[in-house]
């Protein structure tokens, strides 16, 4: 019995190092497979890449991060990548009132492809997506109350 005992030890442990194994290996494999694009927002209310080429399904990783010595209140930055066909003046001005909702209209929540998360100076948002199957231009903004306005867009061109 007391080899038994051993032997089911010995085979759990095995199991258990194999599993983490695994995973570990799986996740740097999935990890390979998903494109990385930084992008930074500025003081000046742009985005450093304005243009992001991704194909249609791709799996993308777009990693946001502000660089301000401003206060989060007054200097604050996202991505929204906006579906085809809405009105971008329409939806940037409805969430400019929805600041309890990382300024993201409600009412428009079924029409953002993705978002980050708004971040101030110093900090980091990143968002995993599938890139929809309709090809086109999908304008992405950082809707902070005038940002838009200031001309913090750009644009994922699906192929």
């Amino acid at each position: 019995m007391d080899i038994t005992m051993k032997t089911v030890k010995i085979v759990l442990a095995t199991f258990v190092a194999l599993s983490f194994a695994f995973s570990a290996f799986a996740t740097t494999m999935n990890d390979e497979d998903v494109r990385t694009i930084n992008v930074v927002g500025t003081d000046n209310m742009k985005f450093d890449v304005t243009l992001i080429e991704a194909e249609a399904g791709e799996t993308i990783r777009i990693v946001l991060t502000t660089e301000s010595n401003m206060p989060k209140q007054a200097m604050a930055h996202n991505i929204a990548i906006i579906d085809l066909g809405v009105d971008m003046e329409e939806f940037v001005m409805a969430s400019i009132r929805a600041r309890d909702n990382e300024y993201i209209a409600p009412d428009f929540e079924d029409r953002v492809v993705a978002h980050t998360a708004m971040i101030g100076g110093g900090e980091t948002s990143t968002i995993e997506f599938t890139v929809p199957e309709t090809p086109g231009d999908y304008e992405y903004v950082c809707t902070f109350p005038g940002h838009y306005q200031g001309g913090m867009v750009g644009v994922l061109r699906v192929n």
